[in-house]
């Protein structure tokens, strides 16, 4: 992994010189009305590793996940993944990227299990009813496979989101304080689901506050300031 700052120069996009890291931003920042959303910042991240993005409220981590999934334009500097610019509307990069930032939409008459088999045929899971009883079981839910989310608790909504979100192929993983609401045992299960996608080679970019979440899983850490 590269060394991580929050300086660089503003350059004209040309991913292919970034083809060596799966993701790499340089002089990345984002500034609306005159307001600095995320600072000047620059970090690259290598296939199967996790970088861990920390700092108080409002430093910016949203920002930045927002920024890779494509569902924000930066104002400076550059992003590559997978040696391509960020572009949502790319199928190439939908395909590569999964994101778990904010609440997903949910269908308030589908059940949990029918949510996780709705996204997993919709990426082409070579089985989808077993991709999503998988899922449950990995994350302790199975026995709430036949409810409706308005049925379930915050905490058990938080690992339903999360399952949702891996219930489909990806290279590069983004998630948004995956910890939100979990009590320690339920930190461990989604710890381990995470340390298993890296140990398969994605690469991961996760915001998060809690440092005993921060030990477990990061390579790398990239400190944020407002």
């Amino acid at each position: 992994m590269q060394i991580l700052s929050q300086s660089g120069r503003i350059r004209t996009t040309d991913c292919d010189r970034y083809a060596w890291s799966v993701i790499y931003a340089e002089g990345l920042s984002v500034a609306v009305d005159g307001e600095i959303l995320l600072p000047v910042t620059t970090f690259g991240v290598d296939q199967g590793e996790t970088l861990v993005v920390t700092g108080p409220n409002g430093s910016g981590k949203t920002t930045l996940l927002r920024v890779l999934a494509g569902l924000q334009r930066p104002t400076g500097g550059e992003v590559c993944i997978a040696g391509a610019p960020v572009s949502e509307r790319e199928a190439s990069f939908r395909a590569r990227v999964a994101a778990l930032i904010g609440m997903p939409a949910l269908a308030r008459d589908f059940t949990l299990e029918e949510h996780l088999i709705m996204v997993a045929a919709s990426w082409h899971a070579s089985s989808a009813e077993k991709t999503a009883q998988n899922l449950l079981i990995e994350f302790g839910i199975a026995h709430l496979a036949r409810r409706f989310p308005h049925e379930i608790s915050s905490g058990q909504t938080q690992l339903f989101n999360l399952a949702l979100t891996l219930a489909r192929d990806f290279e590069v993983l983004l998630l948004d304080e995956p910890e939100q609401r979990l009590d320690a045992d339920r930190l461990e299960t989604v710890s381990g689901a995470l340390q298993e996608r890296k140990a398969q080679g994605a690469t991961l970019v996760v915001a998060t506050h809690h440092s005993g979440f921060t030990q477990s899983l990061a390579d790398e850490t990239l400190l944020l300031n407002p």
